[in-house]
C-alpha cells in the first residue's frame, strides 16, 4: 500500500476513459489498497485510479468516516431530485463550483473477489458516486458546470496554469 501523488488537469490520463478490469490480480489487488490509502486523508470524498495515474475502472470513497471502494462501477440509477452545491476535485485542487447532480445514486460493480456489490447513497454520497464515475469515464466536475459558472472556473483554472 502506498500513498499515491494526485494527477491535475491537464494531466491527459483524467481525460481518458478508463479500461475495465478483467481480471482480478495482484496488479488490481495494490491498485485497490493504494486507492484506499490515499482516499484516507481530511477532506477528501472519493478517488479514481485515473486520478493516480492508472486507467482502470475503479474508486475509492471515504464518506462520514466509511471508506470502500469498487471496481468496474457502473451507475444504474439517479434519483428524479436534483441537489445543486459545491463540487471540488482532488485534480483541480482550490477550486470549487456549483454542481447539479441527482441527489440519489446507485452504482453496480465488483469487489477484490470478482462478486457483484451494489454502492448507494444520497445527497454526498450520491455526489461522490457520480463525481468518481464521471473521471472513469474521461470528465472532470468542470464538464457538469452551468454555462457561466463554467467560463468562469476555465477563467481561474487558465490564471492558475
Amino acid at each position: 500500500m502506498a500513498m499515491r501523488e494526485i494527477r491535475v488537469v491537464p494531466d491527459p490520463v483524467l481525460r481518458t476513459p478508463c479500461d475495465t478490469v478483467t481480471t482480478i490480480d495482484d496488479r488490481v489487488r495494490s491498485l485497490v489498497a493504494d486507492l484506499v490509502e490515499t482516499v484516507d486523508d481530511e477532506g477528501r470524498a472519493g478517488l479514481a485510479a485515473n486520478q493516480i495515474g492508472v486507467s482502470l475502472r475503479a474508486f475509492s470513497w471515504n464518506i462520514e468516516g466509511e471508506i470502500g471502494y469498487v471496481i468496474n462501477p457502473r451507475i444504474v440509477e439517479l434519483g428524479e431530485e436534483l441537489q445543486d452545491g459545491g463540487e471540488g476535485c482532488l485534480s483541480v485542487p482550490g477550486l470549487w463550483y456549483p454542481t447539479v447532480r441527482a441527489n440519489y445514486a446507485r452504482v453496480e460493480g465488483i469487489n477484490l473477489d470478482g462478486e457483484p456489490i451494489t454502492v448507494e447513497g444520497t445527497e454526498i454520497m450520491a455526489r461522490c458516486l457520480q463525481h468518481e464515475c464521471d473521471h472513469l469515464d474521461g470528465m472532470v466536475y468542470l464538464d457538469r458546470l452551468q454555462k457561466e459558472a463554467r467560463r468562469a472556473a476555465m477563467r481561474e483554472l487558465r490564471a492558475r496554469l
